[in-house]
């Protein structure tokens, strides 16, 4: 199957690509392709008919999987990068946040709400019972 969005469309989307990204890209592209397949398969959706049936629908797709391809991209494969770091002196205060806890390809919730793959759900519970 064909990944929802090109390397062009990763270069247009994000930014021009440095050496290793260029490599790592394609593939990429097909990993995170068919992994919001898969999440699609869960909630019974096939997200390849959906894109075909809605034009606009695949351009919110190919914005996904651009962002997550990026997301990922932007993680060092030598060492954890941060998003936020500060530093201290004599008392010797370190602290940070991890871009990707953990590393590998990560999807976040909100990403597949855009999809319409993941919805707020509700209920009660009636811990009493019926009199």
């Amino acid at each position: 199957m064909q990944p929802f969005a090109t390397v062009e469309d990763l270069v247009t989307l994000w930014r021009p690509l440095k050496g290793e990204e260029a490599t790592r890209a394609p593939q990429l592209l097909l990993v995170v392709s068919d992994s919001l397949r898969e999440e699609a398969h869960k909630v019974q959706k096939d997200l390849d008919t959906m894109v075909a049936t809605r034009p606009s629908f695949a351009t919110v797709v190919k914005s996904v999987t651009v962002d997550v391809v990026a997301r990922t991209l932007m993680t060092s494969t030598e060492q954890e990068p941060m998003t936020q770091f500060s530093e201290g002196a004599m008392g010797y205060s370190v602290s940070g946040s991890y871009l990707v806890p953990g590393g590998g390809l990560f999807i976040k919730d909100s990403e597949l709400r855009r999809l319409g793959l993941k919805k707020q759900r509700y209920g009660v519970i009636d811990f009493y019972g019926e009199n």
